[in-house]
C-alpha cells in the first residue's frame, strides 16, 4: 500500500504530473517514428534478410534502436551517433587541452561542449547513413533498393541523419522539461519495446519443445537474481572520509566539518560492455556475409558462448572499465581541490600522497566493477549462444534498463520528498546510479 500511495501522490503534484505526461508523450512520438519507413527501401524483405545474415552485431545495435535498424526506418541509426560523439568529446578533453579547459569553465563551457557534440552527431550520422545507403545498394544485388543511384544515397543520408537529430532534440526536451535523462530513456524505451517479442519467441521455443518449462523457470529466477545484483552494485559506493580544517576569518570560524568522498564501484557504467561487444562482434558480422569456409569458421569462433569470444569479451570489459574510469575521474584534480579548500583524508598527507591513495582505492574498486560487469554480461551471453534465446535477455540490456529505471525513480522520489510527500520507501531513499 505504501508504494501504491506513493504513485498516487505523483498525480497530486501538478508539475511532476505534467513532467511525466510530457515524457510519456515524447517517448510515444519516438516509438511511432520507429515504424515510419525510409523512402525507397523494401523494409520487410530487408528485415528478413538481416535477421538471417545480420548475426550478433545486428541484434546488438538493433536492440538500441528499438528494432528500427533492421527495418531501416527513419530512426534506424537511433541515438547511438550522439552517444559516440559524446564519448569522443570526453576523450578529446584529455587529449586536447583547449577542450579540457572548456570542461572546467562551468555552464558556459558545458554549452560549448554540447554544441560540439551536436555537430559531431550530425557528422557521424551523415557518414553512417551514407554507408548504410551504399551497403544496401550492394546487398543481394540491390534487391532491397527501388531506385539505386546518388539520389537514393543522398535521400537516405538526409532522412536518417534528420531522424537522429530529431531524436537528439527529443532527448534534450525530455531532460529539460520531462523527468529523467532523455537520451537514456530513449534507449530504455527501445529495449523495453522489444521485450514482448522476446517473450513471445521464448514461448514459441517452449511450445516447439526446444526449451523445457524447468529451464524457463530457472531463466526467470536467474533474471530476477541478476536484476537484484545490478541494483546492489550500481548503488554501491566506497566512502572515503574527508576532514576540513578550521579557518578563522575575523571573528568567525569556518570549516571543521567532516564529510566523505563517494567513489562508485562501477564508475564506467555500461560503456565497457557496449564497446567490448561492438569491437568483437564486428569481424564476426562481416564474416557472416563472406561465403568462404575459413572465414565462416572464424565467425563461429567469435560468436557468443565460445571460449575465444568469452575470453576476449572479459578482457575488453576490464580494459574499457579502467580506461573510461581514468578519463572521467582524475585523482590528481580531486587531491588538488581538497588541498585548495583545506580538506584532507585522515592519516594521508595532502597533495601527491592523497592522489596516490585515491588512485589505489579507485583501482581496486574498478577491478570489482569490471568483474561485476563481466559476470552479469557473460552468463546471459552463454545462454544466448547455447540455447538460442532472444538477444534482449542479454546482460547489457538488463544493465541499461535497470540503471535507467533507478535514475528515473530516484528523480521522481526527489520531487515527492521536496514537496513533503513520502517516497517509495518509508526508511531510506532510492538512489540512482549517481545517487
Amino acid at each position: 500500500m505504501g508504494i501504491l500511495s506513493s504513485f498516487q501522490n505523483i498525480f497530486k503534484i501538478p508539475e511532476l504530473k505534467s513532467r511525466i505526461l510530457f515524457t510519456l508523450a515524447l517517448l510515444a512520438v519516438y516509438r511511432i517514428g520507429a515504424h515510419i519507413p525510409t523512402p525507397g527501401i523494401n523494409g520487410e524483405e530487408l528485415s528478413k534478410f538481416l535477421a538471417e545474415k545480420g548475426g550478433a552485431l545486428m541484434g546488438f545495435f538493433d536492440m538500441f534502436s528499438g528494432g528500427a535498424l533492421s527495418r531501416v526506418t527513419i530512426f534506424a541509426l537511433g541515438i547511438m551517433p550522439y552517444i559516440s560523439a559524446s564519448i569522443i568529446l570526453q576523450l578529446l578533453t584529455v587529449v586536447i587541452p583547449a577542450i579540457g579547459k572548456l570542461a572546467k569553465e562551468g555552464e558556459a563551457g558545458r554549452k560549448k561542449i554540447v554544441r560540439y557534440t551536436r555537430y559531431g552527431t550530425v557528422i557521424i550520422s551523415a557518414i553512417q547513413s551514407f554507408g548504410i545507403a551504399a551497403g544496401l545498394e550492394g546487398m543481394a544485388g540491390g534487391a532491397f533498393v527501388q531506385n539505386p543511384g546518388w539520389s537514393f544515397r543522398l535521400l537516405t543520408m538526409i532522412t536518417l541523419t534528420s531522424g537522429t537529430v530529431f531524436l537528439m532534440w527529443l532527448g534534450e526536451q525530455i531532460t529539460e522539461r520531462g523527468i529523467g535523462n532523455g537520451i537514456s530513456l530513449i534507449i530504455f524505451a527501445g529495449i523495453v519495446a522489444r521485450f514482448p517479442n522476446a517473450v513471445i519467441s521464448t514461448i514459441r521455443l517452449t511450445q516447439a519443445r526446444e526449451l523445457s518449462i524447468l529451464f524457463i523457470i530457472v531463466l526467470i529466477v536467474m533474471m530476477v537474481a541478476v536484476v537484484g545484483a545490478i541494483i546492489y552494485m550500481e548503488r554501491g559506493q566506497r566512502k572515503i572520509p574527508v576532514q576540513y580544517a578550521k579557518r578563522v576569518v575575523g571573528r568567525k570560524v569556518y570549516g571543521g566539518q567532516s564529510t566523505h568522498l563517494p567513489l562508485k564501484v562501477n564508475t564506467a557504467g555500461v560503456i565497457p560492455p557496449i564497446f567490448a561487444s561492438s569491437i568483437i562482434m564486428f569481424p564476426a558480422t562481416v564474416a557472416g556475409f563472406i561465403a568462404i569456409p575459413w572465414v565462416q569458421a572464424i565467425a563461429r569462433q567469435l560468436s557468443p558462448g565460445t571460449v575465444l569470444y568469452t575470453t576476449l569479451y572479459v578482457g575488453m570489459i576490464f580494459f574499457f572499465a579502467y580506461f573510461y574510469t581514468a578519463i572521467i575521474f582524475n585523482p590528481v584534480d580531486i587531491a588538488d581541490n581538497l588541498k585548495k579548500y583545506g580538506g584532507y583524508i585522515p592519516g594521508i598527507r595532502p597533495g601527491q600522497k592523497t592522489s596516490e591513495y585515491i588512485y589505489r582505492v579507485l583501482s581496486r574498486l574498478t577491478f570489482v566493477g569490471g568483474l561485476y560487469l563481466a559476470i552479469v554480461c557473460i552468463i546471459p551471453e552463454i545462454l544466448i549462444g547455447r540455447f538460442n534465446l532472444p538477444f534482449y535477455f542479454g546482460g547489457t540490456s538488463l544493465l541499461i534498463t535497470v540503471g535507467v529505471a533507478l535514475d528515473t525513480v530516484s528523480q521522481i522520489e526527489t520531487h515527492l520528498i521536496t514537496r513533503s510527500y513520502e517516497g517509495f520507501l518509508k526508511k531510506g531513499r532510492i538512489r540512482g546510479r549517481r545517487g
